[in-house]
């Protein structure tokens, strides 16, 4: 992405990071380095699709940058990598959560404010190499590609503001209908739930009943699982029977956040582990929720 907006980007990060990380994670670190101010690189890096040998760099470059994570000297590349291994997925959660205390605050929800929750999955890279290559290679009679695992990452996205709500990462493919219980559990500790829509691959009547019975909300997936001829029940059956075909269309504001991310942030989530996966595909989700709420906080200047 361009530079415009680096600034303010990275001192929303470092106020939000504040309120939930400690400064430091032991009496005895070297402090020399706070741990809001790593989790604020981090997700700069996320959001300018840097390495971190390309972060150390870049920073060194730019002293506004420095002074609006108040650094005192630029952090070494293994600095970065070692904190990203020895933070906590739950620490992220916590920190993403709170963007989204902060974005609602500031843009509240009209009427009773129960939102619309759409979730849905998608692939990340393991690696920069593009599609595109991987298809020039195959045509020109080049030996294909070793098959690699890819990470699904999951969301849960609220469909009003395009934020995202809770999300998961693992290894593809995988069927994650059983995911979608614990995922909505962690929506609901943070924002009051009125609708669930989501695609097939979560069809089951237990998640039916969950999100109904458990959280109060109206749940909204097709019953195609199984065949057509299999005789359903409870709501299965009546999504199949009577199935609200326009109310499910918001559905697509989850494709739009999937669109929106890989098109201005990255598409990949790098790494030679399945943790290291995982976490950057989680700070990918953090950096997009910060770069949704750092505008609220540093409006553009209006042209006269």
């Amino acid at each position: 992405m361009s530079e415009v907006g680096l600034v303010p980007f990275a001192r929303v990060a470092l106020e939000v990071s504040r309120e939930v990380v400690p400064a430091y994670s032991h009496r005895f670190s070297p402090q020399r380095f706070t741990q809001p101010q790593l989790l604020a690189i981090l997700c700069l890096m996320r959001y300018e699709d840097w390495t971190f040998r390309a972060a150390e760099v870049r920073l060194a470059e730019h002293r506004e940058l420095r002074r609006a994570l108040q650094l005192q000297a630029v952090p070494d590349y293994s600095t970065l990598f070692r904190f990203m291994l020895r933070v906590e997925e739950q620490v992220i959660a916590q920190v993403l959560a709170e963007v989204v205390r902060r974005f609602q605050s500031r843009r509240p929800a009209p009427g009773k404010g129960q939102s619309t929750v759409a979730v849905d999955a998608t692939g990340l890279a393991p690696g920069a190499v593009s599609t595109f290559f991987i298809r020039r290679r195959e045509q020109h009679g080049g030996a294909p590609m070793p098959w690699r695992y890819w990470l699904k990452w999951l969301l849960a996205v609220d469909t009003r503001l395009r934020l995202i709500l809770a999300q998961r990462a693992h290894q593809g493919p995988i069927n994650d209908y059983a995911t979608l219980r614990p995922l909505l559990d962690e929506v609901v500790a943070g924002s009051c739930i009125g609708t669930v829509v989501a695609d097939a691959e979560f069809d089951s009547e237990r998640n039916h009943r969950h999100i109904r019975e458990q959280i109060g909300a109206q749940s909204i997936i097709p019953a195609k699982r199984g065949k057509p001829n299999w005789k359903l029940h409870g709501v299965r059956a009546q999504m199949r029977a009577a199935f609200p075909t326009e109310r499910y269309r918001q559905r697509v504001h989850a494709e739009t956040v999937f669109s929106a991310i890989k098109r201005k942030l990255s598409a990949k989530a790098p790494g030679r582990s399945l943790t290291t996966q995982r976490k950057q595909a989680l700070l990918l989700g953090l950096a997009y929720n910060i770069y949704k709420l750092w505008p609220l906080y540093f409006p553009p200047p209006t042209s006269v």
